[in-house]
């Protein structure tokens, strides 16, 4: 079920089929084998394909980018066009043992809603979220007093999607406040993974892990 990876060692394979995104990477090194995922926010497919070749995995997508979606649904997937905000009430409850966000939860409108989806449809639920206190992000900000355009955040600040800046000790507290498990925690500094040892300093990106 978890393919562990040593902290500092990198977890892209490149002698695998699907080159993934390193916080994709882990999601899809950590799904268990032969459940079912619903993809929130899945852009072209490359997790759900690297799941259900590697892995077995029944996914489902939900994406609002029509390309995205007509290039998921290229790959032969099982995509629909939809939006996290809006859509996903239509969803029953523990209707997939895994609820998948990456990367969009500061994307949406209200998050802590969406994270109550996500609960709700799947079992457990995977969230992956770049870490607004990474120093880099900080320097930005203290020495140059300019929004931060970074390799992770290489958006401008009139043309970002991303409009809550969260952290990795707001999204633990935020946990907390809401009685929410963490069943696993793992931190990126690039394409390597880093222990949790001032990861709301260090790391980039952030993935979690969650049961209700």
């Amino acid at each position: 079920m978890n393919d562990e990876i040593p902290m500092g060692r990198k977890i892209i394979n490149h002698d695998a089929p699907h080159i993934l995104r390193p916080d994709l990477a882990v999601i899809a090194n950590n799904v268990r084998a032969g459940a079912t995922a619903l993809d929130i926010g899945c852009a072209d497919g490359a997790l759900m394909a690297a799941m259900r070749d590697q892995k077995n995995i029944d996914a489902r997508g939900l994406e609002i980018n029509a390309a995205n979606v007509s290039a998921a649904v290229a790959r032969g997937l099982a995509v629909v066009q939809g939006d996290a905000d809006s859509d996903l009430a239509a969803y029953p409850d523990n209707s997939f043992d895994f609820a998948i966000l990456s990367q969009t939860l500061q994307t949406t409108k209200r998050p802590d809603l969406v994270l109550d989806h996500l609960l709700r449809i799947g079992n457990q639920a995977f969230v992956s979220f770049p870490n607004f206190a990474q120093w880099r992000i900080r320097f930005a900000h203290m020495f140059r007093g300019r929004m931060p355009v970074t390799k992770q955040l290489p958006y401008r600040w009139y043309d970002t999607p991303n409009i809550h800046h969260v952290t990795i000790d707001d999204f633990r507290t935020f946990l907390k406040e809401r009685d929410i498990k963490i069943e696993g925690e793992w931190f990126l500094s690039g394409n390597k993974l880093r222990g949790g040892g001032m990861a709301n300093l260090l790391a980039a990106h952030a993935v979690f892990l969650l049961r209700r």
